[in-house]
């Protein structure tokens, strides 16, 4: 069990937190996104045990590339990572239009056509997101141009830097819901035609998720969106905000959607669907590796009779 943390070392995490995205919230973007990108940079250098984490990832996922292709993949991370930071200290003086200057999160033919359908029929869209790109970008930007949505995560340890977080992701009518205690409300709301935000691709506790193919090898995955994709008869459809290095933007790019399995054979239809929408999150990450966050222990949960990854 993780260890409590005292309030001295919960006020020392909040005020570095609020110091750094207030000294990047003063300055222009581009010299903010610079900024946080040197951040990340030294991050990549000073924090031994995230690279370690990174380095048994990418070796998982991809056995064949050298060691070398890894290293690359693992900087376009902290990189990566960098520009989410630049980015989220912005949000606070962020408007629609210095939001669609750098970002183009139009919706394609296909998606347009299946969000008329899905409100003509009044589903619930549960949108399967990750840690891919810019996410916050993604939720924030798609309630400046578009409408609000209600997005599922798990509070931080955090309080303090909790409550500010919060504050910066529903300044335009975003509504978190936690994680753990919020299912009902969700399920409400996709029953009323409306969509939900999950993030899908970090590891889950046994009793919260089911284990499904990721990279070829068995990840325990959360089965929050297929179930309630399953109880509310929603589409599942995965979306992430990717940054394009050649035009200097953010595009959204989309996996395919996904009906819920619906045999009746509930752990089944769990699993299938759970299945179906991870290796959609696969196949996107396979296009932009280096905007994934290899540096979480995706593998950390094992079946039963294997050992450790980490």
């Amino acid at each position: 069990m993780a260890r409590r943390k005292g309030k001295i070392q919960m006020w020392t995490e909040y005020l570095v937190v609020r110091a750094v995205l207030g000294i990047l919230g003063s300055l222009p973007r581009g010299s903010a996104v610079r900024a946080a990108m040197g951040i990340s940079n030294a991050a990549y250098h000073l924090l031994g045990n995230l690279r370690k984490t990174g380095r048994t990832n990418l070796r998982i996922a991809f056995p064949d590339l050298s060691e070398a292709e890894h290293e690359k993949i693992l900087r376009g991370t902290f990189r990566s990572l960098g520009r989410v930071l630049g980015e989220v200290s912005q949000f606070g003086k962020a408007t629609p239009e210095s939001l669609a200057s750098i970002a183009d999160l139009t919706l394609d033919q296909a998606s347009l056509d299946l969000w008329d359908r899905l409100r003509s029929e009044r589903r619930g869209l549960v949108i399967t997101t990750g840690h891919l790109g810019n996410w916050e970008l993604l939720v924030f930007g798609f309630a400046a141009l578009y409408e609000p949505m209600a997005y599922l995560a798990r509070p931080l340890d955090n309080p303090l830097v909790e409550e500010l977080t919060v504050a910066i992701r529903t300044r335009l009518g975003n509504r978190p819901l936690n994680k753990t205690n919020s299912a009902l409300t969700a399920i409400r709301l996709l029953r009323n035609g409306e969509f939900v935000g999950v993030l899908s691709d970090v590891n889950a506790h046994p009793k919260e998720g089911v284990f499904v193919p990721f990279f070829g090898v068995p990840a325990c995955t959360t089965a929050g969106p297929a179930t309630m994709a399953i109880r509310t008869r929603s589409l599942l459809y995965p979306i992430f905000c990717v940054f394009n290095e050649v035009t200097g933007r953010y595009e959204l790019v989309h996996g395919s959607p996904i009906e819920p399995a619906m045999t009746g054979d509930r752990d089944s239809d769990i699993a299938v669907t759970t299945a179906a929408y991870t290796a959609e999150i696969e196949k996107v990450i396979r296009k932009y590796p280096d905007q994934w966050l290899w540096i979480h222990k995706r593998w950390k949960t094992r079946p039963k009779g294997e050992g450790p990854l980490y």
